[in-house]
């Protein structure tokens, strides 16, 4: 864990030394979340509800996307590229080191626009959530949960790149259909798609349970988002530890 916070912290002085675009990204992308805001404003002003959802609970959801994409895409921004360093042959300086490979990688780089999403979606939350000590922690709760969620998400679908070759790009297609659909009020999907997105995209834990739990605290809701949190951790680990096995050096030493 030691490892790891230093490595974070390397990562995060590096994009901090351009102070000037460090800023002017957090701020395009905080300028971008705004937008958002404003649409689903507009939108539910003019709908009025959409199945049980209103413009209070949407932005609470998008409260904790911003603050899941923040801490999972913007602290450990090579989750999403994981698939395409081992195609580079990029893995091979992490296993010289002394530490986790997969820990290394994660935490080697930060995507300074989406630290913009982390700043974001806690100030969401103060401002339209209201917040409670007792929501904050739920708060909380639900965006590690879903942070977890996505993060091993997209490790198991990038380390199949150990096993299949290519050029590992299916993290980021991965990346693209979980963002779009936890973008989104989970009930206005029905039958097969709500399916598919508790199971082969798991854009519902990203933010569809979180959010129902901040707005009514259930413990098999609560359960459920931490046993899906367990199961892609897990899944993640085992699919990079046994691809391990199978790698053959790429040959290629460069900056992870």
């Amino acid at each position: 864990m030691t490892v790891a916070l230093a490595t974070l912290r390397t990562a995060f002085l590096e994009a901090w030394s351009n102070r000037r675009g460090f800023w002017f990204q957090v701020g395009i992308m905080a300028a971008n979340d705004v937008a958002w805001v404003i649409f689903w404003v507009l939108f539910f002003r003019k709908v009025g509800n959409l199945r049980g959802w209103d413009t209070h609970k949407v932005l609470l959801l998008f409260a904790i996307l911003t603050t899941v994409s923040g801490t999972g895409l913007g602290l450990l921004s090579n989750s999403r590229r994981l698939g395409e360093l081992i195609a580079g042959g990029q893995l091979d300086a992490a296993l010289a080191l002394p530490t986790n490979p997969l820990t290394y990688l994660l935490t080697r780089r930060v995507d300074t626009a989406l630290l913009g999403d982390l700043a974001f979606g806690p100030v969401l939350f103060v401002v339209a959530g209201d917040p409670t000590p007792e929501r904050a922690v739920v708060f909380v709760f639900g965006a590690l949960c879903g942070t977890v969620v996505l993060v091993g998400f997209l490790v198991a679908l990038g380390s199949v790149t150990l096993f299949a070759g290519g050029r590992g790009e299916q993290a980021d297609l991965g990346f693209q259909a979980i963002l779009i659909f936890a973008s989104y009020p989970i009930d206005v999907f029905g039958g097969l798609t709500k399916l598919f997105l508790f199971t082969a995209v798991p854009a519902a834990f990203v933010t569809g349970l979180p959010t129902s739990l901040v707005s009514s605290f259930r413990w098999p809701v609560a359960l459920g988002a931490l046993g899906a949190a367990a199961f892609f951790a897990l899944a993640a680990a085992t699919t990079f530890r046994i691809g391990l096995r199978r790698y053959s050096s790429g040959a290629l030493w460069t900056r992870v």
